[in-house]
């Protein structure tokens, strides 16, 4: 049986590059799956993937579900913005530009004490 339309499923070809899939197309095949309403093998055949595929969806669904399950109640941490970002980039850099400078203020303040040791 040969395939004339493309939108019944993906094309296998030699030279086809792997499919991926989104989260949400990967959500949707794991309840499809879990529905139990058509045969698991039916629903791989028609999206072009195989068992340790369906096996890897659910493994990802069940840790991700666990992760967001054992998260914390409260504010969680939110994303800094670029601008606030390239602010505070600039600012170590200044402050380590002044770091490096410390040292030669150091020796030129030596020298104006004679040269010496801060012990006199």
């Amino acid at each position: 049986m040969t395939n004339t339309n493309p939108s019944e499923g993906p094309q296998k070809t030699p030279g086809t590059k792997r499919r991926i899939l989104s989260a949400e197309k990967k959500f949707q095949i794991y309840l499809e799956a879990q529905s139990g309403a058509k045969p698991v093998g039916e629903l791989l055949r028609r999206e072009g993937l195989y068992s340790t595929d369906l096996a890897r969806i659910r493994q990802q669904v069940k840790e991700g579900a666990l992760q967001r399950l054992s998260a914390k109640p409260g504010k969680k941490p939110g994303q800094v913005d670029s601008e606030a970002c390239d602010a505070i980039k600039r600012e170590l850099q200044d402050k380590e530009r002044a770091m490096a400078d410390q040292p030669v203020e150091l020796a030129i303040l030596r020298k104006k004490t004679s040269g010496g040791s801060w012990d006199r």
